[in-house]
């Protein structure tokens, strides 16, 4: 039997553990969950861009924020896996980013945790979003068009070549927007009056055996599609480049900065930025729903004049006049 003083004594420290206790669960970190495509040193500076994001929200990773971080390293087929994952913990937010793979990896793992994304296909048509102004589900994000910026990039390219007569076009079958992305620039290319080889690559052998295949067919400078493999890929891609001497325009800067001769396409450390910041409006009490989808806004053409001397190309005054980067 407990005496009347050992129960008042035992009593007055439960209570003083209560308020410990309630302290501990009330700073309790949310966990956001950053899933992508890429791997750790491939993205090191996308993934400093949305910490940059959730900072502007005044979320701070280890004050106020746990991130778990799941790195796809362009085995795409981890990344179903990975997302599972990360709503068995549950995150708060799951942020997928790096294209398709981690989008639709996220999206069939959960119907109720927030998602944020960034990916160039129509949201709406994979049925992640009822519309862009209210998207009205679980999914919010960036819809980063970089796809669309296909017809573009060929016209910088031929008034780099003006006197082209075949543009390689190099896609990856299986990324989900790839028939789009030809059709555009076959689309593109006719009304202009060239011609385009497309050429295909699902892994580094194909990458290899392609660039040898546009040797053999004697293009006169190629254009790399959008496709987060070869965003992995992309130190292969520009070297191949240079070692055939192949003039080529690319998507992201981070292939002009690797060497690559010009990139033209979003920003998309920017992107990175803003999905951390959309994340932490979340963390505040945002639905995903009424987070409207937005369309990037600055767009970067970048000229490697280092590169552009290697090749024996001079860049005319127009286009240097165009770029929003020279790197010399």
């Amino acid at each position: 039997m407990i005496r009347r003083r050992e129960f008042i004594s035992l009593l007055g420290g439960a209570a003083a553990a209560w308020p410990l206790a309630a302290h501990g669960q009330a700073r309790r970190m949310p966990a956001v969950g950053y899933l992508i495509s890429r791997g750790p040193d491939d993205a090191a500076h996308l993934a400093a861009a949305f910490r940059r994001g959730l900072r502007d929200a005044n979320f701070i990773e280890g004050q106020n924020v746990k991130i778990e971080y799941r790195w796809g390293r362009d085995q795409f087929e981890s990344l179903k896996t990975m997302a599972e994952e990360l709503c068995r913990m549950p995150v708060a937010v799951l942020a997928a980013t790096g294209g398709e793979p981690a989008v639709l990896a996220a999206k069939a793992a959960t119907s109720t945790i927030p998602i944020v994304f960034a990916m160039s296909s129509d949201p709406i048509r994979l049925r992640l979003a009822a519309n862009y102004n209210r998207p009205g589900g679980n999914a919010t994000g960036m819809s980063i068009v970089t796809t669309t910026l296909e017809p573009k990039r060929l016209r910088l390219l031929l008034e780099l070549v003006p006197g082209a007569a075949a543009i390689g076009f190099l896609a990856n079958p299986n990324f989900p927007p790839a028939n789009d992305q030809v059709s555009d620039v076959q689309d593109a290319a006719g009304a202009i009056g060239v011609q385009v080889r497309v050429f295909r690559a699902n892994d580094e052998r194909e990458i290899d055996l392609a660039f040898d295949d546009m040797v053999r067919q004697r293009v006169d400078a190629l254009a790399v599609a959008g496709s987060p493999f070869f965003d992995t890929q992309r130190t292969r891609i520009v070297e191949l480049a240079a070692r055939h001497s192949v003039p080529t325009m690319y998507h992201f800067r981070e292939y002009a900065t690797a060497g690559g001769l010009m990139s033209y396409g979003i920003d998309i450390v920017d992107v990175h930025r803003q999905i951390g910041l959309y994340v932490g409006q979340i963390l505040k009490g945002a639905k995903p729903g009424d987070l409207p989808i937005t369309l990037p806004s600055k767009f970067e053409f970048v000229i490697n004049l280092k590169t552009a001397k290697a090749l024996g190309i001079k860049i005319s005054h127009n286009l240097l006049s165009l770029a929003d980067e020279v790197i010399e």
